[in-house]
């Protein structure tokens, strides 16, 4: 699947992963408005084989394939655990 990745002008790390590029169409509002301005990063072939960074790939394409288009949220961070005294 040709897919079409943004990533969000208010929260880093956040992106946004579109079949058609610039075609929001599908995005609730309210996701846009939280997300701010996509910004287009790149277009990628993305296929159940491919190994990617955070994501699986077969999640992504369901995600597209239900919805229109696929959140990457941001990784979470634990803080760091308080010293014992």
């Amino acid at each position: 699947m040709q897919c079409f990745i943004y990533k969000s002008s208010k929260k880093e790390e956040l992106y946004l992963y579109l079949d058609k590029q610039d075609d929001f169409s599908n995005v609730p509002e309210a996701i846009l408005k939280s997300i701010g301005a996509p910004i287009f990063v790149m277009q990628l072939q993305v296929t159940p084989e491919r190994s990617l960074a955070r994501e699986k790939a077969t999640d992504i394409i369901k995600g597209i394939e239900a919805h229109g288009f696929f959140i990457q949220m941001p990784p979470t961070t634990h803080p760091a655990p308080k010293k014992l005294q």
